[in-house]
């Protein structure tokens, strides 16, 4: 019956072929191939490529594990079928590299061994694992959404500008705020949201400020900002205005104030108990204990191209962190690409899920199983996978029936989580590329260079939110019943991961020190790794050595 249906199969594939010459035809045999064909350039020496005895018996040690361990497309069979992704010449390529440690470190702490018995037994005890701690999660997996009211959306603004209010007036610097609408000839001190004027980009002529109930009954006023050298506001913004307004109808800025003091940041609507938490987190950054060192690969999706369903790249991407004995993996979404060509025609046979289990989740287990107990991997989901709710904030992946679950952290999007004390912050909405979008800005007139990367992410970091824009972006389903809390970033994390299709950055984004008694700056790693996977292509991922804090870290963006 076997070779009946296969020659039958045959027959109707040469038929579409004779139809369509320059179609690609790929077969189930093709498939095992590709995901696990060592190939006859796999001696290549390409830049990237382990020439280092031990790398290569790690390598040879992994590929083998992953063909018995149970993986779905491993067969052993052979075929000269290769994708464009696997005829790519340059492999692991640095494309940028920041280097502050001595030069006789290496990232994760490698060392060139002659004896390869000492190698095998590093492998087989690595690095000691990290200590994961995830922040309180307002996201359950199965969680009700789409569900927020007008009246949902109006109380998550209002109390962002009360908030940011309050923060300035209890740092002291500033006055108690005032209505910006009424007219006065006198200096005023003014707190709101700005707002465009049309359903276009902001300009100087369309900028408003919106106060809150509180202070104007929730008023909109013109907002001129001619007088001022340099300033960057986009809608949705939490500004502080010093300024004037002689008519009542422009309010003239002077000074503009688009962040707090980091000790007065905290939701002061906050309990007393977790009020006094938050107290011990600043006082924490303040005075740093001794310095946790942590090594990670960061990467973010698509995994795979676009031409087929066969991530190639996710497992390149596992092959290079199994030669490193990176002991923590950190996947951001999207796996399940909805923007996939072949998703987005519905030619898979397999549900969304399965695909998801069957392919991502097995190589991963696969790699961890390798690599042993202390081996650990973050997973945060995106908006754009197929098998995921569709909904921002987005709760975790339900990863219970998993036999490694304790290896496998499953983080809602956005995510806040330490290892070992390294507070890091993830977020795979592409607010980065949003915000360049509706940002309004305007140079220094000394000249100074700015740097527009560095920019747009201190604003997630001053408005103390992972998606400060308001209105959203289109396709982004932000859920204001559960904004407010899972957005908020309560302090400044150690690294703040933000995914993006703006070019890849590793950029260092010092905030605070603007008040009495506060001189120390809080400085914070912001971090775009590109997307794993770049149409047929491979794209680009980062590998981080961080030693307590930015000046001692260690980054590499690798073109896969």
């Amino acid at each position: 019956m076997y070779g009946f249906l296969g020659h039958l199969q045959d027959e109707q594939v040469e038929a579409v072929v004779k139809r369509e010459p320059g179609l690609h035809m790929y077969s189930f045999k093709d498939v095992d191939m590709i995901l696990n064909d060592e190939g006859e350039d796999s001696n290549e020496v390409v830049l990237g490529t382990p020439s280092d005895k031990s790398e290569i018996l790690h390598l040879d040690e992994y590929n083998s594990a992953q063909k018995t361990n149970g993986n779905i497309c491993s067969s052993g069979r052979i075929s000269k079928l290769v994708t464009p992704f696997g005829k790519r010449s340059n492999k692991f390529v640095v494309k940028l590299k920041i280097d502050n440690l001595p030069t006789t470190e290496t990232m994760n702490g490698m060392h060139h061994h002659e004896n390869l018995e000492d190698d095998i037994i590093k492998r087989i005890q690595p690095n000691k694992s990290y200590s994961l701690v995830v922040h309180r999660s307002w996201l359950e997996p199965g969680c009700r959404f789409i569900y927020d009211r007008i009246e949902d959306r109006f109380n998550a603004l209002e109390n962002r500008i009360r908030n940011h209010a309050a923060a300035l007036v209890a740092s002291g610097l500033y006055e108690e705020p005032v209505d910006p609408s009424v007219a006065s000839q006198k200096s005023i001190f003014a707190v709101g949201m700005i707002c465009c004027d049309g359903e276009g980009h902001l300009n100087d002529k369309s900028i408003l400020l919106q106060s809150s109930v509180e202070h104007s009954g929730g008023q909109r006023v013109r907002l001129e900002l001619n007088k001022l050298s340099h300033f960057s506001v986009f809608p949705g913004q939490v500004v502080g205005i010093k300024g004037h307004n002689p008519s009542g109808h422009c309010l003239i800025a002077s000074e503009l104030v688009d962040s707090v003091p980091l000790s007065f940041a905290a939701d002061t609507n906050l309990r007393p108990a977790k009020k006094q938490a938050l107290d011990e987190e600043i006082q924490a950054t303040k005075f740093p204990s001794s310095p946790t060192e942590i090594t990670l690969i960061i990467a973010a999706g698509p995994f795979t191209t676009t031409e087929n369903l066969l991530f190639e790249p996710l497992k390149e991407l596992l092959t290079y962190a199994t030669r490193k004995c990176t002991q923590l993996l950190i996947l951001l979404g999207p796996f399940i690409d909805s923007e996939h060509p072949q998703i987005k025609k519905g030619t898979v046979d397999l549900s969304f899920d399965e695909v998801f289990r069957l392919e991502v989740l097995r190589m991963v287990q696969d790699y961890l199983g390798y690599m042993g107990s202390n081996a650990q991997v973050v997973i945060i989901p995106s908006v754009r996978d197929a098998n995921h709710d569709f909904v921002f904030p987005q709760p975790a992946f339900d990863l219970d029936p998993l036999d490694i679950k304790h290896q496998i952290t499953s983080l809602t999007n956005p995510g806040i989580f330490e290892a070992d004390e390294v507070k890091i912050g993830c977020c795979t909405v592409d607010i980065l590329k949003h915000l360049s979008g509706e940002e309004l800005s305007r140079h220094s007139v000394d000249g100074t260079p700015s740097d527009r990367l560095s920019r747009l992410a201190s604003h997630i970091l001053s408005q103390r939110s992972f998606y400060p824009l308001y209105p959203p972006a289109e396709g982004v389903p932000l859920d204001f019943s559960l904004a407010p809390e899972a957005l908020n970033i309560s302090s400044v994390p150690d690294l703040l991961i933000l995914p993006s299709d703006i070019k890849y950055f590793v950029k260092v984004v010092s905030l605070g020190g603007t008040s009495e008694g506060e001189e120390q700056m809080k400085k914070c790693v912001c971090i775009n790794p590109g997307r794993l996977a770049k149409g047929e292509g491979g794209g680009t991922f980062v590998e981080l050595k961080y030693q307590g804090s930015p000046d001692k870290m260690n980054a590499s963006i690798i073109g896969i």
